[in-house]
């Protein structure tokens, strides 16, 4: 494979999955996306077997941090629901009291006592 296609694939690659995690945490992604561009920058310089190196590295650590601020920001995500949804079951549970009291009450004056 010739190193401008390999360059060309790894950066398309890193911009794929890198892309939704550039706003989580800069600077982690940002030092892999560097060192995907420093293995991109030596291969161009001739240093193919360093530069791949270098450049699967970056890839890799690209993906390790997108996949922890994919994990990051569901937990965010369910943390923020979770009051909506003890909100929600509040309004059922407390709708089902008040039609259980109503079911009572509509018996209890069908027979008083």
């Amino acid at each position: 494979m010739k190193p401008a296609v390999f360059v060309l694939a790894a950066v398309l690659g890193v911009g794929a999955v890198a892309g939704p995690a550039l706003a989580a945490d800069d600077s982690r992604v940002k030092d892999a996306t560097r060192q995907v561009e420093d293995g991109a920058k030596e291969i161009g310089k001739g240093q193919v077997g360093e530069g791949v190196k270098e450049t699967a590295k970056g890839v890799g650590e690209t993906v390790v941090e997108g996949a922890k601020y994919s994990g990051e920001k569901l937990k965010e995500a369910g943390r923020a629901a979770e009051p909506e949804a003890r909100s929600a079951w509040n309004y059922t549970r407390d709708g089902a009291i008040a039609f259980g009291r109503s079911v009572r009450d509509f018996f209890a004056s069908l027979f008083p006592r």
